[in-house]
């Protein structure tokens, strides 16, 4: 490899300053394009074979029935109110600053325990 001016030229001593220089010549973005859709399909074949096997043995509809007894049950619960949600959001808001101000107390008592001790 040459270096010409803090540039890596690639193309060896051959000094070409021009687009055809450069590592994606049009050639090679042809590549890139035909790569990708490769491997766009074989992510499509292997998510397609994995879910002919969960399909096969039977782990889909076990887990359709399980969605299904969720739902169920998240119809017998008892949501809160949107008062008492917000009652409650406030209450916990509070409980942590005071929590925060009480752990800032107690680590500046602290502080002030050991300047004083050394």
């Amino acid at each position: 490899m040459v270096y010409c001016g803090g540039l890596e030229n690639r193309c060896g001593p051959q000094t070409h300053r021009g687009f055809e220089s450069l590592p994606l010549r049009h050639f090679a973005v042809q590549e890139i394009v035909k790569s990708f859709y490769v491997q766009l399909v074989l992510w499509s074949l292997g998510i397609l074979a994995i879910f002919g096997v969960a399909w096969y043995l039977g782990w889909l509809k076990s887990l359709s029935v399980y969605i299904g007894e969720t739902r169920d049950e998240l119809k017998k619960c008892n949501w809160p109110s949107r008062d008492e949600l917000w009652n409650s959001t406030v209450l916990v808001f509070i409980v942590l600053a005071a929590l925060g101000l009480f752990t800032i107390g107690v680590d500046f008592g602290i502080l002030q325990v050991v300047r004083r001790l050394l």
